[in-house]
């Protein structure tokens, strides 16, 4: 092979690792993130359950198919459960379900507090992780009052908490994306989510979530595009002095 192409062929291929390194980088780690894999509307540890999840019982924790959470709700230990919403006459906005689609959680963020936990394997210590997800707040339906709501997440003994959301009596927030970046501490972690809110006066705040992902964190764009940009000079220096060898 010619000395040229040889070189040539070289950086090719490590521009290709790269890209390469970056896609493998974002593999999803989380088992059944858009809780689609279930036993149906319900209460965890009463009438439902969701692949991969789980909840300390009696956390009271839900979960909603598709525009159920203000028409037929779920049931739990205390019986019949929804959420306010225009199906049960609260012209709020709530949708039918979360942009990520299907199933959602909602969990009450004052009574039985309970985290929505799963174990995520194959984690590299003290290496970065992203953690993705849509949350909402809104109330149960039949009771009044302002409230407010956040998340709590944790990877291990890393954590972020959400930004508190105060919606009106029988309001609902509107879905929000939101990311943070946590550490693993071992090879297997917690992942945890746990519903904080108020105020405790019988009014119950729900916090809601959908489409959870956790992916390894990538090098910054700046960080590929300065490593391309040096092997781009590299091809550049190459072709050169190949010019005034002619």
């Amino acid at each position: 092979m010619h000395p040229r192409t040889k070189h040539l062929a070289v950086a090719i291929a490590t521009m290709a690792l790269l890209a390469f390194a970056g896609t493998a980088q974002a593999t999803n780690l989380v088992t059944n993130g858009s809780f689609e894999s279930n036993g149906g509307n319900g209460q965890f540890n009463f009438t439902t359950t969701a692949t991969g999840w789980s909840v300390p019982s009696p956390g009271y924790t839900f979960l909603f198919a598709p525009g159920t959470a203000d028409t037929s709700g779920a049931t739990g230990q205390y019986g019949f459960l929804a959420l306010w919403g225009p199906g049960n006459g609260a012209a709020n906005g709530l949708p039918a379900t979360s942009p990520d689609g299907g199933y959602y959680i909602a969990q009450d963020s004052d009574f039985q507090p309970g985290a929505l936990t799963q174990t995520i394997t194959g984690l590299t210590p003290g290496h970065s992780y992203t953690v993705g997800f849509w949350w909402a707040a809104a109330q149960q339906y039949q009771f009044d009052g302002p409230t407010y709501d956040a998340w709590i997440v944790s990877l291990g003994s890393s954590s972020q908490t959400t930004a508190t959301v105060n919606i009106p009596s029988h309001g609902f927030s509107g879905w929000m994306y939101q990311s943070f970046t946590l550490t693993a501490d071992n090879t297997s972690d917690v992942l945890s989510f746990f519903a904080v809110g108020g105020p405790s006066s019988g009014v119950p705040p729900f916090a809601l979530l959908d489409g959870v992902t956790l992916t390894e964190t990538t090098p910054e764009p700046g960080t590929l595009a300065l490593l391309g940009s040096g092997l781009l000079g590299g091809l550049g220096v190459i072709r050169s002095k190949s010019w005034f060898k002619r």
